[in-house]
């Protein structure tokens, strides 16, 4: 009996022993913070402000972003407007922004800071602008005062960069006929037999869905951000470089049209390179000399997936160039579009309108 209970409380100072190990084992979640590096980070003064204008990188690929960081230390007895960044970019669009909040340093003076995720528009040499900060004392609302940043340089490579020599293009397959329409009497018959079939198809579903479609939250993002997302992930996988030309521009060929119809309405994914062409020389949408450009881009981009036309690096280059540069000049916030059912399947992040 005595044995007994010696066991027992030995495999009960065994246990407390392994439990007191493993809590002192335990991780301590502030050893887990993640530190931003910083490759640039001005600091400017005036009387009772110091501001902190941070950048995480000042060279980036078309493909990347870049973190901006503002940190403005104020006394407890002045107040800080920050500036408004996106009104401020030029050359440079806001993917998402986040406040961590504002906290008493050593001096008992109030941090705050912002961060901003920027994405380029194109390749090149550009400045994020300089940013004013406007502060005021807490007695004295009406007299204001403003500190200015100075501008930071920041150089955006191209698609192809340094591999632009070493570029190896796969062999292109024969010749594949265009696709022609139909034109039989049988063809247009399957043809409306199978839209009817669709048609009530579509009818169900919509009477089935009807009730759950009034409670979901319909989420819209503006045309020119969906065709940025799409090019991003163009970019990401490396068709380029792995010399998988011709898929390349069936997918940049597919962004420029779904893009076009997003924004103007145009119904252009489904259409061949003619017909579409011949709807907006009739449509008034589109200024003249982007008619002209993009005509020749889809039947370039034509060459190359139908037929032996082996492109240059520098027509694949302002090929890529020509839609991010049309997308950017015709961007539009009124344009939006319905992507909920993309980002259900996280595929296009968005906010809800």
């Amino acid at each position: 009996m005595i044995d007994s209970r010696k066991t027992i409380r030995i495999a009960l100072l065994v246990v407390a022993a392994a439990l007191v190990v493993c809590t002192g084992c335990r991780r301590d979640p502030g050893d887990a913070k993640t530190v931003t590096a910083f490759e640039v980070d001005q600091v400017h003064e005036r009387g009772p402000v110091t501001v902190h204008v941070r950048l995480d990188r000042t060279k980036i690929t078309i493909a990347e972003t870049v973190l901006l960081q503002l940190e403005a230390t104020v006394r407890p007895d002045y107040e800080i407007r920050m500036p408004k960044v996106d009104e401020a970019l030029q050359h440079f669009g806001l993917v998402g922004w986040d406040h961590l909040g504002r906290r008493l340093d050593a001096k008992n003076h109030v941090v705050t800071t912002y961060e901003y995720r920027l994405e380029p528009f194109l390749s090149g040499r550009y400045e994020l602008p300089a940013f004013t900060f406007e502060f005021h004392d807490v007695n004295e609302p009406d007299a204001r005062h403003q500190l200015t940043s100075e501008p930071i340089a920041v150089e955006v490579t191209s698609l192809l960069g340094e591999q632009r020599a070493e570029l190896v293009i796969e062999d292109i397959e024969d010749v594949v006929p265009m696709q022609r329409k139909a034109t039989t009497w049988w063809a247009w018959l399957l043809i409306g037999a199978g839209g009817l079939l669709a048609s009530a198809g579509v009818l169900i579903w919509v009477l089935l869905r009807r009730a759950d479609t009034r409670r979901r939250q319909r989420v819209f993002q503006p045309a020119h951000e969906v065709a940025y997302a799409r090019l991003r992930a163009l970019v990401a996988e490396n068709l380029v470089e792995a010399g998988r030309i011709k898929e390349f521009y069936e997918r940049i060929s597919g962004i420029l049209r779904y893009y076009i119809e997003d924004r103007f309405d145009l119904h252009a994914p489904e259409r061949t390179t003619e017909e579409f062409l011949d709807e907006w020389q009739r449509t008034e949408v589109l200024h003249a000399a982007d008619k002209d450009v993009l005509g020749e881009f889809l039947v370039h981009c034509d060459l190359v997936k139908f037929a032996r036309h082996a492109p240059t690096t520098d027509q694949i280059q302002r090929s890529f160039d020509l839609v991010r540069d049309f997308i950017e000049r015709t961007r539009s916030d009124e344009r939006q579009v319905d992507v909920t059912d993309r980002v259900q399947a996280a595929e296009v992040p968005a906010e809800v309108t």
